[in-house]
């Protein structure tokens, strides 16, 4: 599985990400449905920190189910190439057709965990996203759209309010910690 090849060569951030990846592995190893929702344990997941070209603002979307801003992602439904879902994703989720990405590696690896809710009528139970990150660049003259079955809103946001905006505490830990490597690295 090419997929944890681009996992073992991920270089952890800090203790969380080392520990993520270790289990991340494990599961890659252990579940051969993991990157399908029919592993209703834990599967695999991709999402995107989309800055401008100056790296002063995210383009975030207001997530329906969770009620908060948020980046955008989804899941790798069978998909290995996390890097095309992440874009996809972005993509279906904003109407930014225009993405690059600042480099093809991994941004940032989190395991999420999901708490259990309803989505087009029916109950999803808790479960863990396997989550890798990646870091695009968007021109924000481009024009923006919402997915009306997932988002409410499309909106550059500055950088610094990015982790304020969401209602989510554990999504705020993660937001921080992408702007406190995008502010260290030279990316």
């Amino acid at each position: 599985m090419e997929l944890i090849k681009i996992i073992q060569k991920y270089e952890p951030w800090n203790e969380e990400e080392k520990k993520d990846q270790k289990i991340f592995l494990k599961y890659l190893r252990q579940f051969p449905d993991i990157l399908t929702r029919e592993n209703e344990f834990a599967h695999v997941t991709s999402s995107s920190w989309i800055v401008n070209q100056d790296r002063t603002k995210v383009l975030m979307v207001y997530h329906n189910i969770y009620d908060s801003w948020s980046w955008t992602g989804g899941h790798a439904d069978g998909d290995e190439d996390v890097l095309h879902v992440a874009m996809k994703e972005a993509k279906e989720e904003t109407g930014i057709q225009t993405l690059v990405p600042v480099k093809e590696a991994l941004f940032s690896l989190e395991l999420i965990c999901v708490h259990g809710h309803w989505k087009r009528g029916a109950y999803v139970s808790p479960h863990i996203h396997l989550n890798t990150t990646f870091l695009l660049e968007a021109k924000e003259g481009e024009t923006l759209r919402i997915k009306p079955d997932e988002n409410s809103q499309v909106a550059w946001i500055p950088i610094e309010q990015a982790v304020e905006v969401s209602n989510e505490p554990w999504m705020q830990v993660i937001y921080q910690k992408l702007n406190q490597k995008l502010e260290e690295k030279q990316w």
